[in-house]
């Protein structure tokens, strides 16, 4: 073959490549654009948060201690737009639950969550309509409180031990009241119940304000109630207070006992916790919570609180997911011990 037809093979200068330092340094700076870029978007959510009037739902009629925390919530909060308080009971909590899990995840419709309606339900409940953790998003604890045992004036016991004689002396003779299904008033009853070895029967009410009437006029004798319920009516005479379910005595009752006074391993704790719908955006949760912790860090509402029995317990949103998980583990085994189930 000639040189003529010879046909040189062409090459291409090589790619020059990017050092690793500059390659590093590209990465780093995509890497706090990208940065930057969301926590301006989060900076912009948490202050247009609200957009609009805020619905705090409370899953029991109004006079309790859940609608109480509501109130005070809704009196001193600052958010730009008023916090409506929008009672709706029944089925011991669930359906004011129920209507909130279902709701728009944007942080404008909350819940004042409580230990029944956020950890013993679902041991209760053959069929529950939501589910207590995946379908909300924790917020903060706000307040922790004993339940009372009180009871109707005319019966003939002054204490503990006075109330589990007679009951094993008149067997299924006393009812004992509660707002509901599942409450801590209800599962109080079925602990000290399975505790003692004595049987009363469960009345359910629609709310307090319904079942404490009856307890009045006895036809209940006996109720749990929630202290800061409880304790104004008891120190009236109109009811009588024999024990506090907390493992030690309250500051608002310290004359009050405790049951474990007289039935060891006796401890029935409520609890008040605000929750938000599942995958409201973690910057409106932040923003919720830090304004929680203001309002019932207030000096007023602390001392409001104090009055009522009612004893303030805050947290960031992680630590109300874990005491809510302990809780459920907790009431679980209680209603499996004592046999209690949704009628």
């Amino acid at each position: 073959m000639s040189d003529n037809h010879f046909n040189p093979r062409i090459t291409m200068p090589p790619k020059k490549l990017a050092s690793p330092l500059k390659r590093q340094f590209g990465r780093s700076l995509g890497l706090l654009l990208l940065s930057l870029g969301a926590f301006s978007a989060t900076n912009t959510l948490a202050q247009a948060f609200p957009t609009k009037p805020l619905r705090l739902v409370v899953t029991f009629p109004s006079g309790g201690a859940p609608d109480i925390l509501a109130r005070l919530f809704s009196e001193k909060a600052q958010l730009g737009f008023p916090v409506v308080v929008d009672n709706r009971p029944g089925a011991g909590g669930n359906i004011g639950a129920d209507n909130v899990a279902k709701s728009p995840g944007d942080g404008h419709t909350l819940v004042l969550g409580t230990v029944g309606t956020h950890s013993i339900n679902g041991a209760l409940y053959e069929k529950m309509p939501y589910d207590m953790v995946k379908d909300f998003s924790p917020i903060s604890l706000i307040a922790s409180a004993p339940n009372l045992l009180v009871v109707n004036n005319a019966l003939p016991v002054k204490n503990v031990p006075e109330l589990i004689a007679y009951m094993k002396a008149n067997p299924n003779k006393l009812s004992f009241g509660s707002p509901g299904i599942g409450t801590s008033v209800h599962v109080s009853g079925e602990l000290f119940k399975s505790l003692t070895g004595t049987t009363m029967e469960h009345v359910p009410y629609k709310g307090r304000q319904f079942a404490i009437p009856d307890l009045m006029g006895g036809s209940i004798q006996v109720m749990f109630d929630n202290m800061p319920s409880a304790l104004p009516m008891a120190k009236e005479g109109k009811i009588r207070a024999l024990a506090q379910t907390t493992a030690t005595r309250s500051p608002a009752a310290p004359d009050v006992p405790t049951v474990a006074e007289s039935v060891p391993g006796f401890e029935a704790t409520t609890w008040f916790a605000m929750f938000a719908p599942a995958n409201v955006p973690r910057p409106v949760i932040d923003k919720l919570n830090a304004e929680v912790l203001r309002v019932f860090k207030l000096p007023e509402v602390q001392e409001r609180l104090k009055t009522l029995g009612l004893d303030p317990v805050l947290s960031s949103p992680a630590e109300l997911a874990r005491y809510q998980a302990s809780e459920i583990t907790k009431w679980a085994k209680v209603v499996k011990d004592s046999g209690a189930k949704a009628q």
